[in-house]
């Protein structure tokens, strides 16, 4: 027995409450049920955003890495990126309410999983190139790879980082990183 997708808008998403621990996201217009990820999913973010946390001490930068509880409007819905890199303007703006940005964060990074594939390379690379999100990281555990996507103009240009190859960031300029450290976090 199937059950009929919860359609909704975004305002009603923004305080949809339905009293379990649940995550959902909002996909045309689709209330979609978000599984926890897995422990090597959770493992690449917690690595990610602690390489970015270190970095951004070491460079002073006043930007703020958070982990997959800030959700990005993009022009057609919402999104929850696994790992967001904020400006204080922005965190600011969402210090005492729901923390959706209404504005292109600078750096945003998915982890594929193998529902995630198709959504991760092509709908969400589409979606952030069109608000304006600068770079655009697509950490792909399955073809053991790391995507570095920036803007050029209103589309990414791309270049793939495998086994050893030191990841280039126009956000995080100094950062050492390989694809391989953070594919075996």
């Amino acid at each position: 027995m199937s059950q009929t997708p919860v359609k909704m808008t975004i305002e009603e998403y923004l305080t949809y409450d339905d009293g379990t621990d649940k995550r959902y996201g909002l996909e045309d217009g689709v209330l979609l049920e978000m599984p926890p990820g897995t422990g090597k999913h959770e493992a690449i973010i917690t690595f990610v955003l602690f390489q970015f946390l270190l970095e951004k001490q070491r460079l002073g930068l006043a930007l703020e890495p958070r982990p997959n509880g800030t959700e990005v409007m993009t022009k057609k819905q919402i999104r929850r990126p696994d790992v967001c890199v904020i400006t204080p303007e922005q965190a600011r703006a969402i210090e005492k309410t729901s923390a959706v940005l209404q504005t292109a964060p600078p750096l945003i990074v998915e982890v594929v999983s193998p529902e995630s594939v198709e959504r991760d390379y092509n709908i969400k690379t589409s979606e952030y190139a069109s608000i304006g999100v600068g770079e655009y990281w697509i950490v792909d555990p399955l073809e053991n790879k790391v995507t570095v996507c920036l803007l050029q103009g209103e589309v990414y240009s791309q270049t793939a980082y495998t086994g050893s190859q030191q990841i280039v960031s126009q956000l995080f300029p100094g950062l050492n990183l390989t694809a391989q450290q953070i594919l075996s976090a």
